[in-house]
């Protein structure tokens, strides 16, 4: 529930409030809050912001009409357009306004900008939370740690977690809007495209706990270097109390160095035995997930988990760290890898005449387009790769696709290429001693159509690509049934 005292002190009204103080705090609650008017339900609170193709303006009146009990707007569109709206409103655009409020009307709450209102909203409602937070950054693997941590830490205590990739300066306010006072932790992925933003979403969340699980190429066309991205992510462990803990990566060198840029306790994790929490003997077992041995202090277990390929143990360790900080049992910390909710972002689909799609279509970089390929390179059969573009590689673009291109070449009987950039891929694959057959398409219309006739029981496809390629395209037109989990 979102306090109307809340948004009235995130607004930051000229003038004296306190004499309309207590009938402020009479006043009604908002159930939740929206950005998307197809989202809306009866009592939330609906903010207008400005988006890449559209306005949050232009839904206004139909976020009322779904109803809205309330939305926040610029304070220039208030003026124009609110005798557009089909239905009557109350206005608060200063603090002589609170002593002319009406009841039982939806309000309007006219603002110089709505998503500084939104990311304060968010602040204030957040420090009368007592949940502790746990922030999670780095260039791969973020989303999936923040799944798997959260599934850990919910044996054992009332979590919150952000949802799809709400990580950046609306995503995590909107999580933070969502804690409520029975919560006991929330999980919040952070994300960045340059030096200054994770700092701010550290300001609105203040996380006590950090996780870095590396620092990759991803980014560089803003950020440039690989050190530059690891300036931008240690921001999270520069933000954190005297009493927090950073967890952090032994086995990236960069991740390793944010020891000496943090206030708070160091845990380090990775498959270096100097770590606080190291794993050996990992054990892939190809679509059902891998086995490891993991070791902290004086105590070993072997440990297993549904999550897909040798370089999930990068996933899984960081949030057993976060159940033994947090004192669960290695039992509650073994049911919690163990959760299907907890899933990698591979996910495997039912394909024509028997095939096995692997759906790795979320995103895609150098580091993890290898990854995938090595998780391929274990499930047996006759193994196809599909790759659309990769973005946002800056100076490494060329590079990084041809990277790909040669590891594709080590583990796949057929490669398909979709796109101008994705064409480095197929032609770096051609250039060593093993050469698959490679496919140049321009469309993923004209890959699926290539496919479906190609393929049979004894074929495994891997899809891959940037955001912005939408490769799922290639998974829903090869799609057969249901995902198989």
């Amino acid at each position: 529930m979102i306090a109307f005292a809340d948004i009235i002190q995130s607004m930051n009204l000229r003038g004296s409030v306190e004499t309309a103080l207590p009938s402020l705090h009479t006043q009604r609650s908002f159930a939740g809050v929206a950005i998307d008017s197809r989202l809306v339900q009866t009592g939330d609170l609906f903010v207008a912001l400005p988006g890449e193709q559209v306005d949050g303006h232009q839904f206004v009146g139909d976020a009322l009409r779904r109803g809205a009990f309330g939305v926040i707007v610029r304070r220039d569109w208030a003026a124009e357009h609110l005798q557009t709206l089909d239905q009557s409103v109350a206005v608060i655009a200063d603090s002589d306004s609170l002593s002319l409020l009406p009841p039982d009307q939806p309000i309007v709450f006219a603002v110089a900008d709505p998503l500084l209102t939104l990311q304060q909203l968010s602040t204030i409602h957040r420090q009368r939370m007592s949940a502790e937070v746990i922030g999670i950054t780095g260039s791969v693997g973020k989303t999936s740690t923040k799944e798997v941590a959260a599934a850990v830490l919910r044996q054992g205590f009332k979590t919150l977690y952000s949802g799809k990739s709400y990580n950046n300066e609306i995503g995590v306010p909107l999580t933070l809007l969502r804690l409520e006072p029975e919560h006991e932790i929330a999980v919040i992925e952070m994300g960045t495209y340059g030096p200054g933003e994770i700092r701010l979403l550290c300001e609105l969340a203040r996380p006590r706990y950090a996780i870095v699980t590396n620092v990759g190429v991803s980014h560089l066309e803003r950020m440039k270097t690989p050190d530059t991205v690891a300036i931008a992510k240690r921001e999270i462990v520069e933000s954190l109390p005297a009493d927090g803990v950073a967890i952090l990566n032994i086995d990236d060198h960069r991740v390793r160095d944010m020891i000496n840029h943090t206030q708070a306790r160091p845990f380090l994790y990775g498959l270096n035995p100097e770590a606080d929490l190291w794993a050996d003997a990992i054990e892939s077992r190809g679509l059902s997930g891998i086995a490891f041995t993991v070791h902290y202090g004086s105590e070993s277990r072997r440990l297993e988990t549904p999550l897909l390929g040798k370089h999930a143990v990068y996933i899984a360790l960081p949030s057993i760290a976060m159940g033994l900080l947090k004192g669960l049992s290695w039992d509650q910390i073994a049911a919690g890898l163990c959760d299907v909710a907890a899933q990698s972002r591979i996910v495997v689909v039912p394909g024509p005449h028997g095939a096995t799609i692997l759906d790795d279509t979320y995103n895609a970089s150098p580091a993890s387009c290898r990854a995938a390929l090595d998780l391929l390179a274990q499930v047996p059969g006759r193994r196809t790769a599909v790759f659309g573009d990769m973005a946002e590689l800056g100076p490494i673009e060329e590079s990084g696709h041809r990277e790909v291109g040669h590891a594709a070449a080590e583990v796949v009987d057929r490669l398909v290429v979709v796109g101008d950039k994705a064409r480095w891929i197929g032609e770096a694959a051609q250039e060593g001693p093993r050469v698959p057959e490679v496919f140049f398409l321009r469309s993923n219309a004209e890959a699926a159509d290539l496919l479906r006739p190609l393929l049979s029981a004894e074929d495994v496809v891997l899809v891959k690509g940037a955001r912005v390629a939408q490769t799922e395209e290639i998974v829903n037109a090869l799609r057969v049934g249901e995902r198989v989990r």
